[in-house]
């Protein structure tokens, strides 16, 4: 998956972009590890509860330039996209609130801003 300007999981009716306020600092505290190519990563697990185990994860690369990025919502392998807004059960329910959690978080810090 190229980087974009914009970008969004499969499913997600809101479109994300690096916010122009972003610090590298920033990414660092909010949980992002920088590669060896100096991109910035943010693997976390969707699972909503300990007892819940789906199996789901946000990955989002920020490129070192800051300006583009990667978005997406894979299985706990890391090979297929997921669409957690597809299903409407409780379960799918926790893991989109955990989801906006984390991207509302971002959104606070300055690193996303939605389109």
């Amino acid at each position: 998956m190229p980087y974009t300007v914009q970008a969004h999981p499969l499913g997600d009716i809101h479109q994300y972009k690096v916010s122009d306020q972003i610090k590298k600092y920033t990414l660092l505290d909010t949980g992002f590890k920088e590669t060896k190519q100096g991109n910035f990563q943010f693997i976390r697990s969707l699972d909503p509860t300990p007892q819940v185990k789906v199996g789901y994860q946000l990955k989002l690369t920020v490129n070192a330039d800051l300006k583009t990025l990667k978005m997406s919502i894979v299985s706990q392998n890391g090979l297929k996209s997921i669409d957690i807004f597809a299903k409407d059960d409780d379960k799918m329910k926790m893991v989109r609130e955990k989801y906006q959690f984390m991207l509302n978080t971002l959104i606070q810090r300055h690193v996303l801003d939605v389109i």
